[in-house]
Parts: structure tokens; sequence; C-alpha cells
């Protein structure tokens, strides 16, 4: 456990998050009080804090951000670029990195933690160079993402989920891709593609049962019903990582994937838009270093 007295700490905010409104100043002066001196500075875009990050490394020994899921995606290049642990005060509505990795949402505690300066390498996920923790999707959740707009989630929070994913059921449509994972290709219809990293997605869905941030794999599901109103009968098992228990979810775990589709679709990384199909994904194992409590804490 490395001693935080005399660290200089790099604190990323993204004004923009749910919570980005939220007061610094209690989490800010604790690190302080810590021995931790800060400097602060706004996140606007990932080439913007890659580049920070990569000049500016050799003078900070940390990296905290403070925003929600997306957020953190944002950093992800950069934090990895520079090679420096980091740090997460959950600004967001899901918060599923942090739920992952069992950081507290309370700024105080999630402060807490990056001073008591227990570490954990995790794996980072990567679709067309573009690197996520929690997952990667094509189909229905990259409608979602759209519908979830600043101002829903800063007026309904979690609720915001549920409300825009009525909207996305009732315009479901399944696409045709080919899936290729372990040399095999498999031709699919689908409403939805999921490629996780992590555990967490979606604000506390489980992407597999199994599902870990640090085994160095990744975790697949295919959700081909063939009619949209079966998709609430399963909420319960797609919400706990049991999509297996249905027949119409093709499952599967390895440390690549690639999907193809006739024509180019968005994919959703993190709740973000980054690219298109063709959407090849891929693993770097323990890539990064988190400022986490003990995988045994409660």
């Amino acid at each position: 456990m490395p001693e935080m007295r005399g660290r200089r700490a790099l604190v990323l905010v993204n004004p923009n998050a749910r919570g980005g409104d939220r007061p610094l100043d209690e989490a800010l002066a604790f690190f302080a009080a810590a021995g931790i001196a800060v400097t602060t500075e706004r996140i606007d875009s990932s080439a913007e804090v890659t580049d920070d990050l990569r000049r500016r490394g050799a003078e900070h020994d940390l990296v905290i951000v403070c925003g929600g899921d997306g957020t953190i995606r944002t950093a992800a290049a950069g934090i990895v670029a520079a090679g420096l642990p980091f740090g997460i005060l959950p600004l967001g509505t899901g918060n599923d990195l942090a739920r992952t990795l069992g950081i507290p949402e309370d700024l105080t505690g999630a402060a807490e933690t990056i001073v008591a300066g227990h570490c954990r390498r995790i794996d980072v996920g990567d679709v067309n160079g573009e690197l996520f923790f929690n997952v990667a999707s094509i189909g229905m959740s990259v409608d979602l993402a759209q519908r979830l707009t600043p101002e829903l989630k800063r007026r309904w929070g979690r609720v915001a989920y549920a409300i825009a994913a009525l909207g996305v059921l009732g315009e479901a449509r399944p696409f045709s891709a080919t899936v290729t994972g372990g040399g095999a290709d498999v031709r699919v219809r689908t409403l939805q593609i999921a490629v996780g990293n992590g555990r967490h997605y979606g604000g506390g869905s489980i992407i597999a049962e199994h599902a870990a941030i640090d085994d160095g794999r990744l975790d697949f599901y295919s959700l081909e019903v063939a009619h949209v109103w079966k998709v609430p009968l399963m909420l319960w098992h797609l919400r706990r990582g049991r999509h297996g228990d249905w027949r119409e979810v093709r499952t599967g775990d390895g440390v690549a994937f690639e999907v193809r589709t006739r024509r180019p679709r968005p994919v959703n990384a993190d709740g973000e838009v980054v690219t298109r199909t063709p959407a090849r994904f891929t693993v770097h194992p323990k890539a990064v270093t988190v400022f986490a409590p003990p995988e045994d804490t409660p």
C-alpha cells in the first residue's frame, strides 16, 4: 500500500456529468489533509486529456477522475499512456465501474478509498482502438444511449434508464450480423450484441454471471429474440447476468471478437457512440492501476 503523503494528483472534472455540479470541496479538503497536492482541470475530450497526460504525466503521481463512466472512458487512453494509477470520484448516473470495483458512491467514501492507497490492476477493453472499461455494444443500447440525454439523467437519475428503455423497446428491430470468435463465424439475427470487459453496465446490470474486470477475458452475448415483447420477460435474468438461462440468448467469452454487419452500425462504449462496424473487440489484461477497496471487502 503506497504512502500518499507528498503525492501529486491531477484531478479531472467533467462539469457535464450528472453530479458534476456537486461541490468537491470536501473531497479536495480530504486530499489536502492527507498531504496530497492537487491540481484541478476540466475534462473536455479524450484527445486533449491524452495529450495533456503525455506532456504532463511526469508532473503527477496519480490521476483522479470526477465523473461517470463516459468521463472515465474519455480519460482512459491518457491514463494508459501516462502509466499513472487513477482514482474515481463517482459523479455519473450509472457509475458502473465504481460499482464493479466496490468504490463508494458518496464522494467522501470514494476519497477515503483513494487516500487508503490500495490498488488493483484491471483490464481495459478495446473496440477499433477505442478503450472502454464496462461494455461495448451494438443495437438497442446505441438507441438507449442516444435517448439518455443529460437533461433526462439529471432529472430522473437511474430511473432515466427505464424511461429511455421503454421508448427503445417500442422501436427496436432486429439486425443481421456475423460474429467471429474462437476462429469460427456465426451468423445471427439479433436485437443487441454486447461485449463486456467489466462486470456491471447500464446502471447495475451484470454482463455475465461470472464476469470479472481482471480475468483477461471478454464476455459476449447476443439477444436473438423473434419478438421484442419477450424482452421484458427476460429482464430479471438479463439484469443478473444469467443470459444463458434463455435459449434466445447466445453467450460466450474469449480474448477477441469481431462483429461485421452489411451496413456500418454504430458501436456504443460505456454510454457513448465511439465507432462503427466492422468492430474488432480485444482486451488489454491488467493494463491500468486503479485505487479500489480490497476485493474481500463487502
